[in-house]
């Protein structure tokens, strides 16, 4: 006797769901979601739709990503990473491939972050005084009056020279400019519509990377910023 339509498998249907629901597991970044979470966001959805679509499976993509952060010498923004691949990878499932990524990574001494100009894989804080021991040459120690007008720019910014000056209250030296423009953390954007047109500085996305930060919006104290850059005053 055969059994009721009703209680009848339907094989190709439960393959489909099965399909569908490995794939979408696998692309969520860090450990699997409980089942009974909220819904996916609009854009975790479109990514998961975006997804069936790709060539390649989803732990491929990770490994073509791990592999050209590891041995680019730069931070990599979201638009060259995409260019690794044939098709158009959205963002939206690149930034899940990406989340995922940095979670394989989450126990290692090695860790996947985003800054400023991208992603990039950096030492862990708690490991860097060991590879400190291994350079040849000792970080360099600037003066107050450097850190004083970094921080006036960083958290003033833009401002003029002579913004520095009044805060300041004492007559700031082109060298100190200088100083901060060649290492990269502090450039002139503009100037400002005044006699003169004074020159505008703010800092970069150098000294953002060099941080750790994404945005201005992550800035921490000054005390901060000098440990993290091995900065000292002389």
């Amino acid at each position: 006797m055969n059994p009721p339509e009703d209680f009848a498998p339907d094989a190709q249907g439960a393959g489909a769901g099965e399909a569908d629901d490995s794939l979408s597991v696998t692309l969520q970044p860090g450990e699997a979601r409980d089942p009974v979470a909220a819904p996916a966001s609009p854009e975790e959805a479109a990514a998961g739709d975006e997804a069936a679509a790709l060539q390649l499976a989803p732990d491929q993509y990770k490994r073509v990503l791990e592999v050209a952060l590891l041995a680019a010498a730069e931070p990599l923004p979201l638009a060259e990473l995409r260019k690794l691949f044939e098709e158009d990878v959205g963002a939206d499932t690149l930034r899940l491939l990406l989340d995922d990524l940095r979670a394989d990574w989450r126990d290692r001494a090695v860790e996947l972050v985003q800054i400023a100009s991208g992603w990039r894989f950096q030492t862990r804080p708690e490991y860097q005084r060991y590879l400190d021991r291994l350079k040849q040459e000792k970080p360099p120690k600037y003066s107050r009056a450097v850190m004083e007008t970094l921080a006036i720019i960083a958290y003033r910014q833009p401002v003029t020279r002579g913004d520095i000056e009044d805060i300041r209250g004492v007559a700031v030296s082109a060298n100190i400019l200088k100083t901060l423009e060649s290492r990269g953390w502090v450039d002139a954007v503009g100037h400002r519509e005044t006699p003169g047109r004074p020159a505008l500085y703010a800092t970069t996305k150098r000294f953002l990377d060099d941080l750790g930060l994404r945005s201005l919006a992550e800035l921490p104290a000054l005390a901060e910023i000098e440990g993290v850059m091995n900065l000292g005053n002389g």
